[in-house]
């Protein structure tokens, strides 16, 4: 009996030891396989996360790049064209300021040199006037007569005469005087070719060894007012004797 008990309990004691054994051998197998599982999976997302770009994904890149940049020189080109426009129209806008500056100072100078252009005009018959009461009185009435003896303390008719030309004569002047302060000025065309753009011809006459549209005779003073013509000059011309 007691042979068959120690039998017994040594077959227990190794069938426990056994079982043990296996128990640890497959709780150890089975760590490893965790262990290999997880060291798998974990050099499988490294690799996966680290992996090189492919030249196909280069080629994208490449390609997206030059399209931007083509994009850009395009939009570049598109502003420079714009500035150039602008550039353009800033020099024509420039010059049409200078041109109206310049129209604008010439017409105010015009306004201010033409503005007596009527006063003058209606003045002037006045000193058409005064020129033809000049002209009335021959140089031989001023000058002295030594037949006429006058007393010490009477004038002559003559003297009365010389002191009436002189003012009338000081009377024109001044006013012409008055005139050339204002750029007005006579012009006599005798003489010259007739130009009906300063001249108004009165009568035509055959004059011979004159030729035929000369300027023979002027009855009024034209007038000049700077360039323009304030008044024709009134005048006779020479006609064809044929």
């Amino acid at each position: 009996m007691s042979l068959a008990a120690s039998a017994f309990q040594s077959f227990r004691a190794s069938t426990a030891s056994l079982s043990s054994r296996s128990i640890a051998r497959s709780s150890l197998h089975c760590q490893h396989s965790r262990l290999a599982f997880t060291s798998r999976r974990h050099y499988s997302d490294k690799s996966s996360s680290g992996a090189e770009p492919t030249q196909e994904d280069a080629a994208k890149v490449e390609d997206k790049a030059e399209d931007k940049c083509a994009d850009i020189a395009e939009k570049l080109k598109a502003k420079e064209a714009e500035a150039v426009d602008l550039k353009g129209r800033l020099r024509y806008l420039q010059a049409d300021f200078l041109n109206l500056q310049r129209n604008a100072a010439r017409e105010k100078e015009q306004t201010r040199d033409f503005a007596i252009t009527r006063f003058a005009s209606d003045l002037l018959e006045t000193v058409d006037v005064l020129a033809i009461a000049l002209k009335s009185v021959p140089e031989t009435a001023l000058t002295p007569s030594s037949e006429s003896s006058p007393s010490a303390d009477a004038k002559s008719p003559t003297a009365y005469l010389q002191e009436l030309h002189t003012g009338v004569e000081m009377t024109h002047r001044l006013l012409l005087q008055t005139l050339f302060k204002y750029h007005v000025k006579p012009f006599d065309p005798t003489g010259d070719k007739f130009d009906p753009n300063y001249h108004e011809a009165l009568y035509q006459a055959p004059i011979p060894g004159k030729e035929p549209g000369t300027v023979i005779d002027c009855q009024k003073t034209g007038y000049k007012i700077k360039d323009r013509v304030l008044r024709a000059a009134q005048v006779g011309v020479a006609q064809d004797t044929s």
